[in-house]
């Protein structure tokens, strides 16, 4: 299998280095293409790329995890493409297990994620879809040997929905929904707006693989943008979708639970559908009244 992992990065010259080394060092295969989108750079993130002889894109300011991927994306060369962040640690065989998956189900029409192993850090958001385990908050108290020892020892469990990433999906059906849209820039509400549009087309195989993992140090490359906040990204997908995120993940996806197969056609319509239905209805009013 071959896959184009595709990795945004913004002055994150620490972090890059460790997810490019577990990506060559923890990959079962040896054919993948790693291709880098350098915003700025000027932390040395550019001299190092060359220096690897890695395949990049390059733009003098942050343009956006939106438009950063995409650029990225118009370089792959292989028909897999998995978007990771640039502060994510890949764990042995990641790829293996993914492509196990791939094999099993024989379609293009999927979206699989790996599991996020995140440190017990209380200071940043965590996901309840994470395994909490602190193997070190940044890169200086990392602790790989220990990772890598017991990284496959916690039980868990294929996830509905998936996870947002890293993700694998063909690139015909990247290409199809026109990758991701610039309007989330810098990138706050992207991955569900990703989602849907691959929802409209029929993808219901939705699925996180549990035996494929990475270490997250946790979005460190978003956390830095002082933008991220006012991103209004929960507000523009309602305004394109008329749902709510919260509609979308919950009823649709199912994100979150425990994976049993691919999604049906439409949500089941019980008592808590509704309740997102209203409070899906009652924001879209708002936005009649609040620009954007």
């Amino acid at each position: 299998m071959k896959i184009s992992v595709l990795i945004p990065t913004f002055n994150n010259l620490s972090y890059l280095k460790l997810c490019i080394n577990s990506l060559e060092k923890y990959s079962f295969f040896n054919n993948h293409e790693i291709i880098v989108h350098v915003n700025d750079g000027s932390d040395g993130t550019l001299n190092f790329i060359k220096e690897k002889n890695i395949k990049y894109t390059h733009s003098n300011t942050n343009i956006g995890l939106c438009s950063a991927i995409n650029k990225c994306a118009k370089e792959a060369s292989h028909n897999y493409l998995l978007y990771a962040h640039d502060d994510m640690f890949f764990l042995p065989k990641w790829d293996f297990y993914l492509s196990e998956v791939v094999n099993k189900i024989n379609t293009k029409l999927f979206y699989l994620s790996s599991i996020q192993i995140c440190p017990n850090d209380p200071s940043k958001d965590g996901e309840i879809n994470d395994i909490k385990k602190n193997f070190g908050t940044d890169y200086k108290n990392f602790d790989e040997k220990n990772l890598i020892i017991n990284h496959d020892k916690y039980s868990f469990h294929d996830l509905q929905g998936s996870h947002w990433a890293p993700h694998l999906i063909h690139k015909e059906l990247w290409n199809q929904v026109g990758g991701y849209s610039e309007e989330f820039n810098p990138g706050y509400g992207s991955d569900p707006d990703f989602n849907m549009k691959l929802w409209q087309i029929g993808v219901r195989h939705f699925q996180g693989v549990n035996l494929s993992r990475v270490y997250h140090f946790g979005s460190l490359t978003t956390r830095k943008n002082k933008f991220i906040k006012a991103n209004p990204g929960k507000k523009i997908f309602l305004k394109k979708w008329g749902i709510t995120v919260e509609m979308f993940t919950k009823c649709y996806l199912r994100r979150g639970e425990k994976f049993d197969g691919p999604l049906i056609n439409y949500p089941k319509k019980n008592l808590f559908y509704f309740k997102e239905l209203v409070i899906s209805k009652i924001k879209m009013l708002k936005l009649l009244f609040i620009k954007i």
